[in-house]
């Protein structure tokens, strides 16, 4: 009997039989279901696990595991580090060296003790925080960082952070100082020691407090989809904020001289007519002004561009190539530490002068000093005995003589 005879001879078989079909069909659906993805309780607890692993703190981790959450491929070829290594060194010693003589000219000569130079003095003490900086920031990183600790790795930033802080601080009060003593058409303003002292204070207390806020809780330790892609652990929300803030002031800066060269601008074709000759440039704000917005030109120069790779980074920007340009960025950032005592000591007779007074002291004091040393040395019993020769008989002469 064929089975067409029985589907259309009986109809309640060929209802049964179709009723099998269709629960067999049903059931291999359902095999085909679960082999490709789990049932939904199984597939609720794998998706809040992994949400719960997202949103856990990871402290105890070593930056590696944060630099393979981010993708980091970034690796340091053995010579290129040392090399790189060598020549930062050589600059960060330039760093330290050339700051430290701005600091100690300005301490030293008397004519720098006006408001000016006693914040060019504190720029420069952030110029030597950033060479300290470079020199730890040098020796950790490469394959180094991925060994860090989230402690260490806090640190080797904050100091970045807070020496970039205090410098752009330091060119905003500059700018500031530089606006009063210009409006009052005077080469250093009114302000007093301890108005200064506490602008400085001020600065610093700011610049520690921008350099400390991803340790105290602005990061991406918790949330590690919102770790950005150059500071592994800092998120991206605050690398949007701090490069925006700094850019803002940027402007802001730019905005104050160029206010500034306008006035003086037309203060002096004001006064030119009346006076006979030139001006006397020494004796008016526009040497300083000169000098001040060269520093503020070179430091825009070199800190902007990474400003701007951070800013595109906290963005999310894909399709940009920020990590492949975080070694230039650095080189720049340290060459802005490195051009500031050159444009000091060049745009400054008087502190040019003042530099070479400090190395001539340091030199004659190694002199002395080894003098010194080589007069206070005994003579050995073997220069006493031995070397010693006997008077000739010109000497006892001479002695018998004296001695009449």
């Amino acid at each position: 009997m064929s089975s067409e005879f029985i589907y259309y001879s009986c109809p309640p078989l060929s209802n049964a039989i179709q009723k099998i079909s269709s629960d067999l069909s049903l059931d291999l659906i359902k095999r085909q279901r679960s082999t490709d993805a789990p049932p939904p309780a199984l597939y609720h607890r794998l998706t809040s696990k992994m949400a719960q692993q997202n949103h856990s703190c990871h402290y105890n981790e070593s930056m590696g595991f944060f630099y393979s959450n981010i993708g980091a491929v970034d690796k340091w070829d053995k010579t290129q580090l040392i090399l790189v290594q060598v020549v930062g060194s050589l600059f960060c010693c330039f760093i330290l060296v050339s700051n430290a003589m701005v600091i100690a000219a300005v301490i030293t000569n008397k004519r720098f003790h006006y408001p000016f130079y006693y914040l060019l003095a504190n720029l420069a003490a952030s110029d030597f925080l950033a060479g300290i900086a470079y020199v730890y920031l040098m020796f950790n990183t490469g394959e180094v960082s991925w060994q860090l600790t989230v402690r260490e790795y806090f640190i080797r930033q904050g100091l970045l952070d807070v020496s970039l802080s205090a410098s752009l601080s330091n060119l905003l009060v500059i700018a500031l100082e530089r606006y009063i003593s210009v409006m009052n058409w005077k080469v250093h303003s009114n302000l007093t020691k301890r108005r200064v002292t506490l602008l400085i204070v001020l600065v610093w207390a700011i610049s520690i407090l921008m350099g400390a806020v991803p340790s105290l809780g602005w990061n991406c330790i918790c949330n590690l989809g919102d770790c950005s892609r150059l500071a592994p652990i800092f998120s991206r929300s605050y690398l949007t904020f701090w490069s925006a803030s700094n850019l803002v002031v940027f402007l802001i800066m730019v905005a104050i001289y160029a206010r500034i060269y306008a006035y003086v601008k037309k203060k002096t074709s004001v006064l030119t007519p009346h006076t006979s000759g030139s001006i006397n440039r020494k004796r008016t704000p526009i040497k300083l002004i000169k000098t001040v917005m060269v520093v503020l030109g070179a430091f825009v120069f070199c800190w902007t561009p990474g400003l701007v790779v951070l800013l595109l980074d906290g963005l999310n920007c894909q399709s940009c190539r920020v990590v492949k340009l975080k070694r230039w960025l650095l080189l720049l950032a340290v060459l802005n530490s490195v051009m500031n005592p050159c444009i000091y000591s060049y745009k400054d007779e008087e502190m040019w002068t003042t530099f070479k007074n400090l190395m001539r002291c340091i030199g004659n004091g190694t002199r002395r000093q080894r003098s010194t040393k080589a007069n206070a040395r005994p003579l050995s019993s073997a220069q006493d005995t031995g070397n010693s020769q006997p008077p000739s008989e010109e000497m006892k002469s001479d002695q018998g003589i004296l001695k009449t």
